[in-house]
């Protein structure tokens, strides 16, 4: 099924990986960006290399969210609460956000293994609290690395989504099956995405340690055909 994509933040490392497979398995993207110019820019590059039936285009974060029925959230910490705010009047009705931010310390001169304390739990929780009511918020996508996503083979790697919304955790599911190699794992409630937090900053230390870039999860023990 192809709808519209907006992702917030589409020009860093993950957004513009998660735009470029996504667009690989025929979604309509819009990237969006403080800056339309550099959204565009960066949709061309993505454009330029794609084979599949997707689409890739680029707008101002207001238009792309106004535009999607599907928003994905993948701005750094430090700019979250303001650019959720700013974009409060632009979701569509019955629109799903899907926030993969991770509040890393890094974010104020801190080290990228350790988080900044959320008062409302998590990036995802904060999100939930700003977002119109008629918005349903996912947490998904924290774990998997840039490096892995910006590459064109499989994945080897879980999705664990976590939502309040049932549609929302459906519709994050399927997205995240849509990338070879990835299963999407049922998470629990959004109040669980405090601990898929705590997991990105766990993999930066262990990718830190054996110097490499790729660390992931997979669950074990589930059922065939995730």
């Amino acid at each position: 099924m192809s709808r519209t994509i907006a992702i917030v933040g589409g020009t860093g490392d993950v957004g513009a990986a998660l735009a470029s497979r996504l667009a690989q398995a025929g979604e309509r993207i819009v990237i969006g960006s403080r800056d339309a110019a550099r959204a565009t820019a960066a949709a061309q590059q993505i454009a330029s290399r794609l084979s599949g039936t997707g689409s890739v285009s680029g707008a101002s974060n207001p238009e792309a969210v106004a535009a999607a029925e599907l928003v994905i959230m993948a701005v750094p910490f430090e700019a979250h609460a303001g650019t959720v705010k700013q974009l409060k009047n632009s979701f569509q009705q019955g629109s799903v956000l899907i926030d993969c931010t991770v509040p890393l310390a890094a974010a104020v001169g801190g080290k990228a293994t350790q988080l900044l304390g959320v008062w409302q739990g998590s990036a995802a929780q904060q999100a939930a609290e700003l977002v119109p009511k008629h918005v349903a918020v996912a947490a998904a996508f924290q774990n998997i690395a840039a490096d892995l996503l910006a590459g064109t083979g499989r994945v080897d790697c879980d999705v664990i989504v976590c939502s309040d919304d049932s549609r929302a955790m459906e519709l994050t599911c399927e997205l995240a099956r849509k990338i070879p190699g990835v299963r999407a794992v049922h998470g629990g409630k959004l109040e669980n995405a405090r601990v898929l937090e705590h997991i990105t900053a766990l993999l930066i230390a262990i990718n830190i340690h054996y110097k490499t870039h790729g660390t992931g999860l997979r669950i074990t023990g589930l059922p065939n055909g995730l």
